[in-house]
């Protein structure tokens, strides 16, 4: 079982468990499955990182499968680590913790499946990613937030077809560590003269 000191994060960022968590995210996969997606992690060693994936609620067992007298599970990101609005309301900081594990798990799985693709161009598939800081009041972020959803609002109504393809935007929005000012202002001449420091 986890250790309850233990966040999500760390939990998940295991070797193993990475690539796990990528072979599953957006679909539902058989140990079997998994052993020839990851031939070079032994069995054992599989096994025993998909039981700890399973006790920590990341991932979760869907199907089971009779086969010869031996069960075949099959294996699925669990439900709850897609929350809806009501669980967001109510989610403690360890459910935010294993949200935001599942998340970004499921985001870097899309990702290495797009660079495994035969031929990638960020340019002309669009794609990118960065990080800035904004300095933003509550009213600058409120105003942000609205005329964020009211480009996006519309596009969401779009159906296949016209040269459209899925697309995928991930957002994150959250404070950011204040920036510290270590700049020193420089004595003036007067001071300098008083033999002041």
């Amino acid at each position: 079982m986890r250790n309850p000191k233990e966040s999500w994060a760390e939990l998940a960022l295991h070797p193993v468990r990475i690539r796990i968590l990528r072979s599953v995210a957006g679909a539902r996969v058989t140990t079997r499955e998994l052993v020839g997606l990851l031939p070079d992690v032994p069995q054992a060693t599989l096994y025993r990182q998909l039981t700890v994936l399973v006790n920590s609620g990341l991932l979760e067992v869907v199907e089971e499968h009779k086969i010869r007298g031996a069960v075949e599970r099959v294996y699925a990101l669990a439900a709850s680590a897609t929350p809806d609005t009501a669980a967001l309301a109510t989610a403690t900081p360890q459910d935010h913790d294993r949200y935001f594990t599942a998340f970004m798990t499921s985001l870097l799985a899309e990702f290495s499946r797009y660079l495994q693709r035969e031929q990638i161009d960020f340019v002309a598939d669009g794609v990118g990613y960065h990080q800035i800081v904004m300095q933003l009041s509550d009213a600058e972020l409120a105003k942000f937030a609205a005329d964020f959803s009211a480009i996006l609002g519309p596009l969401l109504n779009n159906q296949p077809g016209d040269g459209r393809q899925p697309r995928l935007l991930a957002t994150i929005l959250m404070p950011a560590r204040p920036q510290v000012d270590t700049s020193v202002e420089a004595p003036s001449g007067d001071d300098e003269a008083k033999g002041n420091p």
